[in-house]
């Protein structure tokens, strides 16, 4: 069964996370270049980008084998920017309050396929 990811509200935010994971990864030290900042991006593209792989697979089982990579990545890239704000003093709160709510939204939808 195949799903429309534009249409996922997990896929929408973490979308739109991925935007704003970027703008802050700019604040990070020019020497985070190949480390942190590098890591960071990769973990928020990983989230909207396995969900729609998921979303075209042909088994619900297939889908939630995807959805559990990117809410991986989600506490992966959470744990990031928990880093990036004790390290650097970012102000990250937003960032993981959203994370938090893709986390559930992901964790619904997962359900859902699971019924």
């Amino acid at each position: 069964m195949r799903h429309n990811f534009r249409e996922l509200s997990s896929w929408k935010d973490s979308f739109e996370l991925v935007k704003k994971v970027y703008l802050i990864s700019k604040e990070l030290p020019e020497d985070e270049k190949f480390g942190l900042k590098s890591q960071i991006q990769r973990c928020a593209v990983s989230i909207p980008s396995n969900i729609a792989e998921g979303s075209g697979r042909s088994t619900d089982k297939e889908f939630i084998y995807f959805l559990n990579i990117a809410i991986s990545s989600s506490y992966e890239l959470e744990t990031q920017l928990l880093i990036c704000a004790d390290l650097f003093e970012l102000n990250v709160e937003d960032l993981v309050l959203k994370l938090e709510s893709i986390q559930r939204l992901i964790g619904g939808l997962k359900r859902k396929l699971t019924n």
